[in-house]
């Protein structure tokens, strides 16, 4: 036991700290202070969810119809109902191009996940080889390609789409597209013209009028699901597209497959290189038939051009531009058909001699003996009576150096010199047809003016449009003008009927008919430059252009073959097609002889010749919103030597 003493209560000294952790910054987290950690989170929590709100509020309120839309479109597709294009038809209604449907393969390449099992499936009905069967499976090939629509033959036979339909591939599928068919085949070829695969015009009546013919184009919306298949139910929409207007041609199809057929037959037997040849109605300018005619150059072939050469191309006219001299010399009062001049056989204009086709002594000519037998020399002496500035003026009024009021797409205007710009021997060349350019539709429609009592009539090949409603809309007049005076006209239509009767044109003569007509052979240019070929021959064309009866002009016909052989004359290799066709026009349109009462209606020959030819409509369809639209009775330095007529 511990006795007490005074120390026994002592106090215990402190004992040193052992905690060693620096002191914590004054506002710190600290554990044990659950209350803070709440709040922090309470706040995180709640600007949270206010972005969330803000963001629901944006998509649902404000924003809603946009993502509405935009899941919409993933549901929906858009199909393009391409509009039917108008018909062409001639002036009695007949079908000269119409479109019909046809059905077109497409796919949509989201839907494939076998692009190349897909494409060598397909290669077969669509006669594919190895680099079309590739070419279509990168096409289907979805990788990358941010596409619902690719084409993967367009316009197809039925017997290929329904081989096609058999296969039941996926995101496969078809429409119908309209394809254009010319029921008469190459009939009228090179006036039509053509349509892209996109049924556009792209040449001829179709380029010109594809304004008028194209439809607008219509939409069918469907709803689909996510395995490509149409839903029951679903949206369905359709904007049903508009045909475009029909064509009503001035062009009557039988005399234009018989100007085909006369214009071959000549360019056969005479081995030429093309032809062109024209039909018209010189009181209305209607062209009845518009022909263009070419040899392949590899198979020696005769074609129906797609080029409308008459329009649109350019060629020396030689002699039948002597009327316009003849003409001009008679309106500016410096002769009349009776006047004479001295005649020689051979003339110098500048550095060059002019001749006549055929050698003769001097003589004294009348102004009808020069135009009958075609004088060179003749003309020329008249065309120094009127000078350069009446010769270039006289040649405008008629016609030429400017294009006609067809406006077909790609004519030519002509060539046409100013006269400041006259060589010295242009006013020896440019008279007789040799260093002028013409279009044969310009040349013909000189002579119009003749057969119109002296009145330019400006040609035309439309005679109306129809629009979807049936609704007939004629095609805009042009007003004629005077050229030459109603007295010249007669002089000049009592020459050209001599021409024919005892002159270089007899073999363009018609039995009971008097025709007025006039010949050309021109020396043809080189492209090149002049007019001699690398072994020294000419190169020529031939041409004819009259009218029928004289005394009242309802037909009025140019022929011109470019480049026959052997035979070069247009008295001998153009004039006779002129007559059959100025015969055949003369019945088909039942036109008498003047004076003479017609003994009853001429047998229809045309729908006998084109049957035989097999010019019959390929295709029946509903129609005719285009029914006949008139009754098929009708109310640079010449070196020309020696060529004439």
């Amino acid at each position: 036991m511990t006795p007490a003493g005074p120390n026994r209560h002592r106090p215990r000294a402190p004992r040193p700290a052992t905690d060693r952790r620096a002191p914590r910054p004054p506002g710190s987290w600290q554990p044990g202070r659950p209350r803070l950690r709440l709040v922090s989170t309470l706040l995180v929590l709640l600007v949270a969810f206010t972005a969330i709100t803000v963001r629901l509020v944006q998509v649902q309120a404000l924003g809603g119809e946009e993502y509405t839309a935009y899941g919409t479109s993933q549901r929906l597709q858009s199909i393009t109902l391409p509009g039917d294009r108008g018909s062409i038809f001639d002036r009695n209604g007949n079908d000269l191009a119409v479109s019909l449907p046809q059905r077109t393969i497409w796919a949509n390449p989201q839907l494939i996940d076998h692009p190349l099992e897909v494409a060598a499936a397909l290669a077969g009905p669509l006669a594919l080889d190895a680099a079309g069967t590739a070419d279509l499976a990168t096409r289907l090939d979805r990788t990358d390609r941010d596409t619902e629509f690719t084409y993967v033959a367009r316009r197809v036979p039925d017997e290929v789409a329904d081989a096609v339909r058999e296969l039941r591939e996926p995101g496969i599928a078809f429409l119908d597209e309209p394809e254009r068919f010319a029921p008469a085949g190459d009939l009228a070829h090179s006036l039509l013209g053509r349509v892209g695969v996109d049924n556009e015009g792209l040449s001829g009546l179709e380029l010109q009028f594809d304004d008028a013919l194209s439809g607008d184009a219509g939409e069918l919306v469907i709803e689909k699901d996510g395995h490509g298949r149409t839903i029951p139910g679903g949206e369905h929409q359709l904007a049903p597209a508009a045909r475009g207007d029909d064509l009503v041609l001035t062009i009557d199809r039988s005399m234009q497959y018989e100007t085909e057929r006369a214009l071959r037959d000549q360019m056969e037997a005479k081995g030429a290189r093309g032809g062109m040849a024209i039909v018209s109605r010189p009181g209305t300018g209607e062209i009845l038939a518009l022909a263009n005619l070419e040899r392949d150059k590899e198979t020696g072939e005769i074609i129906a051009t797609g080029n409308n050469m008459a329009a649109t191309t350019v060629y020396e006219p030689g002699s039948v531009n002597k009327v316009i001299t003849v003409a001009a010399a008679i309106e500016e009062g410096l002769v009349t058909p009776e006047t004479t001049l001295t005649v020689p056989d051979s003339l110098r204009v500048g550095d060059h001699d002019f001749t006549d086709h055929d050698p003769h002594p001097t003589e004294e000519y009348s102004v009808t003996r020069i135009l009958t037998d075609s004088s060179n020399i003749g003309t020329i002496k008249l065309a120094q009576m009127l000078g350069k500035d009446r010769v270039d003026s006289y040649l405008r009024r008629f016609g030429f150096g400017t294009k006609t009021a067809l406006d077909f797409p790609h004519e030519a205007a002509g060539i046409l010199m100013d006269p400041k710009d006259y060589s010295g021997t242009s006013l020896g060349s440019i008279p007789i047809g040799q260093g002028i350019a013409v279009t044969a539709l310009q040349m013909l429609e000189a002579y119009n003016v003749l057969a119109n009592g002296g009145v330019y009539v400006p040609p035309k090949l439309v005679l109306e449009t129809v629009d979807a409603a049936g609704g007939r809309h004629q095609a805009p007049a042009v007003t004629p003008r005077r050229v030459v005076s109603e007295a010249t006209a007669a002089r000049m239509r009592e020459m050209l009927v001599n021409v024919v009767a005892k002159g270089t044109g007899t073999r363009g003569g018609i039995t009971g008919y008097q025709v007025a007509g006039k010949t050309g052979t021109a020396r043809k240019p080189l492209v090149t430059g002049g007019y001699k070929d690398a072994a020294g021959n000419y190169h020529y064309v031939a041409n004819f252009v009259g009218f029928v009866p004289a005394e009242n002009p309802e037909l009025s016909v140019i022929v011109v073959i470019d480049e026959p052989s052997g035979d070069i004359y247009g008295g001998t290799v153009a004039a006779p097609v002129f007559a059959d066709l100025a015969q055949y026009g003369l019945r088909l349109f039942r036109i008498p002889p003047p004076l003479v009462e017609q003994a009853g209606p001429a047998p229809d020959t045309a729908a006998a010749d084109a049957a035989a030819a097999g010019i019959v409509d390929a295709v029946e369809q509903e129609r005719v919103r285009a029914t006949a639209a008139t009754s098929t009775t009708l109310p640079s330095t010449s070196t020309t030597t020696r060529s004439g007529g």
